[in-house]
């Protein structure tokens, strides 16, 4: 079938996404869904072209990711037994480095978001990540893949449909610095002070909140990296820092122009006593963490690893007003949707 040359990029009028049959009847949403595909395709051959197995995640278990900032968790019934429906895959990547080294997941998550982020532009009930993970790695090492996987994705989605970019409305230039290789790096501490000097009551024992980082976005003209978030802020499996008790040895990357995080990763906790206290300062019971502590005191190797959000990712490459205009099918929190 020959599609028109020319495209209207329909606003995210809003915020909110129409019927199903007019989303998926838009030139915005077919010109997405073909970046979307130069994106996934770039990324298994990145990642695979440096040595890292694609395996596919659980979909449900007894427990998942607890660290989702401001989310509920799903429950479904499993023959009488309480499953969650997977927010995230962290554990099972750490259990599979078992087996293999270097992994990546595609993943679908599913996280009841707050229904005040309905109108954020960026929150997704029902979303995909790309996560990896690398046994002995460090947060450098993660950090290093990401930067290499995000750069390698831009250019190539750049070259291979340069005409959904131009159609779009999208100036390749929004990505002259990210090519270059020229990501900058803050410590939590310094994003935090910037974000002072900019008038935002940022607490620097917390979490940023998702207005400070847009802000701070909005100040850069390349992706940059913040680091070493306190330790509280983040999920029990994010390892804390043996110079710097108190802060944990993680990193988000956030791109510029307002688009905020793309990443969020760390080096993991392996030890195994070292997680059981964790999850008590974090008010988790281990007890329901029963098949994942069995695997832990086995012997896992400590780990790095990230998780990138596809649609964040292609929001960003789009230049799109909101996440539900690069999703087929989109989930906005509180909205109901087939």
């Amino acid at each position: 079938m020959e599609h028109a040359t020319s495209v209207v990029v329909e606003p995210a009028a809003d915020r909110r996404p129409p019927p199903l049959a007019e989303h998926l009847n838009s030139d915005t949403t077919r010109a997405a869904m073909l970046i979307q595909q130069e994106v996934l395709g770039a990324a298994r051959a990145f990642l695979r072209g440096e040595g890292f197995v694609e395996l596919l995640p659980p979909v449900i278990g007894p427990v998942t990711d607890p660290g989702a900032r401001g989310s509920k968790q799903v429950d479904v019934d499993y023959y009488g037994h309480k499953y969650k429906v997977m927010s995230s895959g962290i554990l099972y990547k750490q259990a599979s480095l078992l087996t293999f080294d270097k992994l990546f997941y595609i993943a679908p998550n599913v996280r009841a978001e707050p229904v005040e982020t309905c109108n954020t532009q960026r929150h997704l009930a029902e979303f995909h990540q790309i996560d990896v993970e690398i046994a002995n790695g460090t947060r450098a090492d993660a950090m290093g893949v990401a930067e290499r996987l995000l750069t390698y994705v831009v250019r190539h989605a750049l070259t291979a449909v340069p005409e959904q970019f131009e159609l779009l409305g999208r100036d390749p230039l929004a990505f002259a610095w990210l090519l270059a290789g020229q990501f900058g790096v803050l410590s939590h501490r310094e994003a935090v002070d910037e974000l002072h000097l900019l008038g935002h009551p940022q607490s620097p024992d917390a979490e940023i909140a998702w207005t400070g980082e847009e802000l701070l976005s909005r100040q850069k003209d390349r992706p940059f990296f913040v680091t070493d978030y306190p330790k509280g802020s983040r999920g029990f499996y994010d390892r804390e820092s043996t110079t710097e008790p108190g802060r944990l040895r993680n990193f988000d990357l956030l791109a510029p122009e307002g688009y905020g995080e793309l990443v969020s990763g760390s080096e993991r906790e392996s030890d195994y006593a070292t997680i059981v206290t964790r999850m008590r300062e974090t008010g988790e019971n281990p007890a329901k963490y029963r098949w994942y502590l069995d695997v832990m005191r086995q012997g896992v190797p400590r780990s790095a690893g990230f998780g990138m959000g596809l649609e964040r990712l292609n929001r960003f490459l789009t230049g799109l007003d909101a996440v539900w205009q690069v999703n087929a099918y989109p989930k906005v929190p509180g909205e109901m949707a087939p």
